[in-house]
């Protein structure tokens, strides 16, 4: 009964709305009638607009809705050069050990680390005491001779004696002085000197000490001569030549030189495959021999070439391939690349790009050919 009561009200309430307002329902009618009418029109206009647009190729909305975030750097030439590293040593020309000639006892040392001699100079003194008795004797016996031959000379001159007993005093007077310069020349052997210009690096005797001949005495540096050697390879016997440039890093004192190759040796070790190498080192007194230093040798050097991180090169089908940036489009594009020589974590490009591209440095992973990128 309750439904039925609803449905009878219901009723009669559409009646009353139909009876007060039919006219206006009518004019609603015709209105959207027109609304719709439009509606078709404009979203005909909006296809026909859309397909204009994309036939142009200009896709904005949907490139930035699908688009990868990069990043981006222009491509320029610059210096590439490759490094043969090896480790070496300071040493020098003019790096002397000094030694005793003939076996003595140490009487007196005149010099100490760090002093500065002169080739000739007098560095320490041994026992030549017997030596010096000797000579004694000797310049004794050769005044006497000397004044025997002036006498028997002068005898001579004037006719008097027989030419034998001349000759016998000449005799006698220049074996002695033969003898007496020997003895003299071994009496120098007990005073070691230095034979170069440099500085006392070590003084490895002392007062007392009985030394020996090839027995070290001390060391005598020329730090105006010092050089770096090392040991390299054969396999870069082609690559390697006099007058390459290197840097030489020196760890212990956290310094860089920049030298010349003066030397590369040509003949190949055969017990361990090498040949040498030498650099001249500028004078200083930081250099000590023996010193540790990293050779770093110009194997390869180009002036003008392409150089990016070898690590955005990526293999595709077999293929070395970098992803650039097209800017106008915002597209990847995928180029194939030829690498050259590798350094360091770098690679010369010999071909497939060109000064002024713009390489994807970040973000590249997983990038697609003509995919749409942001940057």
């Amino acid at each position: 009964m309750k439904n039925t009561f609803y449905q009878i009200t219901a009723s009669f309430t559409l009646l009353a709305l139909v009876a007060c307002g039919g006219s206006g329902i009518e004019e609603k009618k015709k209105q959207l009638d027109e609304l719709k009418a439009k509606h078709n029109e404009i979203s005909a206009q909006i296809k026909t607009l859309e397909a204009e647009i994309a036939q142009s190729g200009d896709t904005t909305n949907k490139r930035t809705e699908k688009s990868k975030m990069v990043a981006i750097s222009e491509i320029s030439l610059e210096k590439f050069e490759r490094f043969v590293d090896v480790q070496g040593r300071v040493d020098g020309d003019e790096n002397i050990v000094i030694s005793a000639k003939v076996p003595s006892t140490v009487v007196k040392i005149y010099v100490k680390a760090g002093d500065q001699v002169k080739a000739g100079q007098s560095i320490a003194q041994l026992d030549g005491e017997i030596v010096v008795t000797q000579v004694r004797d000797l310049e004794t016996n050769l005044k006497f001779v000397t004044e025997v031959f002036n006498k028997q000379k002068s005898l001579w001159e004037k006719g008097v004696g027989s030419e034998i007993q001349f000759l016998q005093a000449k005799t006698n007077k220049e074996s002695l002085e033969q003898k007496l310069a020997t003895l003299k020349e071994n009496l120098s052997m007990y005073t070691l000197k230095s034979p170069i210009n440099g500085t006392v690096d070590e003084v490895m005797i002392k007062v007392g000490q009985n030394i020996a001949p090839g027995m070290p005495a001390g060391r005598i540096v020329n730090f105006n001569k010092l050089k770096v050697k090392a040991d390299l390879a054969e396999t870069y016997a082609a690559e390697v030549k006099s007058g390459n440039q290197v840097i030489v890093h020196f760890p212990d004192i956290q310094k860089d030189v920049y030298a010349t190759l003066r030397y590369s040796g040509r003949a190949i070790n055969l017990l361990n495959r090498t040949f040498g190498i030498e650099a001249d080192l500028p004078s200083s007194q930081q250099f000590i021999p023996n010193m540790i230093a990293v050779v770093k040798v110009v194997a390869y050097k180009n002036e003008k070439a392409i150089v990016i991180p070898i690590n955005l090169i990526q293999d595709s089908e077999g293929k070395k391939v970098v992803y650039i940036a097209d800017k106008a489009n915002h597209k990847a594009v995928k180029r194939e690349v030829v690498i050259g020589n590798t350094y360091n974590g770098k690679a010369e490009i010999v071909s497939g790009l060109s000064a002024g591209d713009f390489i994807i440095e970040a973000g590249y992973q997983d990038l697609n050919d003509q995919e749409y990128i942001q940057f």
